[in-house]
C-alpha cells in the first residue's frame, strides 16, 4: 500500500487508517525494534516500544499535523529513537554503579572466566553479525524463532506471510547461517 493510500484512509476514517497503517509497518518497526533492544530487553518490553512508536507516529500523522513526508522514512526515525530511548532507561533501571573501592565490587575469580567471558561475548558478536547479513525477513524469523521462543504460527502472522513460506525461510536460513558460520571458523554453537 503507497503512503497516498494510507493518506486516503485516514481521511475518510482516522481508526481504519491506523489499522492500516499498523498493518503495513508493524514488521519492519518490530525488526528495528528487536536490532536494538535486543540484548537488554524482554518481549514485553519491545512490545511496548513497538506501541509507543505507533503512538507517536499516529500523532504526527494525524489530520492536525498536515505531514505529508515519506511515511516508512518517518516511522524508520520514530522507531530509532525511542527503541534508543528505551535502550538508555533500560540500561540505567538495570546496571548499578559500584566504587572499585566497595565491598560490593565483584573481582575476577580467575583467568579462565575472563578467556571464557571473551569467546563467549567473541562467538554472540559473530553470531549476531552473521543473523544480520541473512537479510530481513529471514534475520527476523531466525531472531523470533530462536532468540524469543516464538512459534512458526507467531512469526507468521507477524510477518504476514503463510506458515509453510516461514518454515522453508527458516530452513533455508539456517542452512545458510551454518555456511556463514564455517566461513568465520565456527563449526559448532
Amino acid at each position: 500500500m503507497t503512503d497516498s493510500q494510507l493518506r486516503v484512509i485516514m481521511k475518510k476514517s482516522p481508526a481504519e487508517g491506523r489499522r492500516a497503517l499498523f498493518d503495513e509497518y508493524c514488521a519492519y518497526v518490530y525488526a528495528v525494534a528487536v536490532q536494538k533492544l535486543r540484548n537488554c530487553a524482554s518481549r514485553e518490553d519491545i512490545e511496548e516500544c513497538v506501541s509507543d512508536v505507533f503512538a507517536d507516529v499516529y500523532r504526527v500523522c494525524s489530520g492536525n499535523s498536515g505531514y505529508d513526508g515519506d511515511l516508512k522514512g518517518l516511522i524508520g526515525i520514530i522507531t530509532r529513537r525511542k527503541a534508543v530511548d528505551y535502550f538508555r532507561r533500560l540500561s540505567l533501571n538495570s546496571g548499578r554503579v559500584v566504587s572499585s573501592d566497595s565491598e560490593d565490587f565483584p573481582e575476577l575469580t580467575s583467568a579462565e572466566n575472563v578467556e571464557k567471558n571473551s569467546e563467549r561475548a567473541e562467538l554472540k558478536r559473530i553470531l549476531t553479525e552473521c543473523i544480520t547479513r541473512l537479510g530481513e525477513p529471514d534475520s527476523v524469523i531466525i531472531t523470533q524463532q530462536y532468540y524469543y521462543g516464538r512459534t512458526i504460527r507467531e512469526i507468521a502472522a507477524a510477518l504476514k506471510m503463510s506458515e509453510a513460506a516461514v518454515q522453508k525461510r527458516s530452513t533455508r536460513a539456517r542452512a545458510k547461517l551454518r555456511t556463514l558460520l564455517a566461513e568465520n571458523g565456527i563449526e559448532e554453537v
